[in-house]
């Protein structure tokens, strides 16, 4: 059975589709686990991930140190980070803009960039006052016993490095996840 979720935006519709053999990851941020999925299965959890200082929830601004909410997509892979392995979101979504700017966080022109980005399956500007760069990734050299102790991130999601390694088997360009 396929699942279609569907966004009436500016009119025009896009369509993230679920099918119930894709693959796609549940980031609990309050249960601080990360749940591989494939369609309503659960294929594995990983336990003890760090997320933005600032908790989870609407990012207001570049550098409030939140991590989103939201429904995103793997929108590019770094395997040569600072953190390991970086795998960048489609941050912010179109759903995000049009929060900001019904709240005056971003101007038209921003929101109209960031859903024009959506609408042709592109990475979305990363530089608007919403901020940009909000990925999954590794500590890299960061030390494991902070990571273990507190969310320290700027609005990532971390996982040690042994833990992207491993949840990397699972994670393509265009993977669905979702943060809660």
């Amino acid at each position: 059975m396929l699942r279609i979720y569907l966004l009436l935006c500016c009119g025009f519709f896009s369509v993230a589709a679920v099918a119930d053999d894709d693959v796609w990851l549940l980031v609990d941020t309050k249960a601080l686990t990360i749940d591989v999925k494939k369609g309503e299965q659960t294929l594995e959890t990983i336990n003890g991930i760090a997320i933005g200082r600032g908790g989870a929830g609407f990012k207001r601004h570049q550098g409030d140190n939140v991590t989103p909410f939201g429904s995103y997509r793997i929108g590019w892979v770094g395997e040569k980070s600072n953190f390991r392995k970086f795998f960048g979101l489609t941050y912010p979504s179109a759903e995000d803009a049009q929060k900001a700017l019904e709240q005056g966080v971003i101007n038209r022109g921003a929101y109209n960039s960031i859903v024009t980005a959506h609408r042709f399956h592109q990475v979305p500007p990363q530089n608007t006052p919403l901020g940009g760069r909000i990925g999954i990734h590794g500590l890299g050299r960061a030390d494991e016993k902070i990571h273990k102790s507190m969310n320290w991130t700027h609005g990532c999601i971390a996982l040690t490095n042994g833990q992207i390694d491993h949840l990397s088997q699972w994670l393509d360009k265009g993977m669905l996840v979702k943060i809660k």
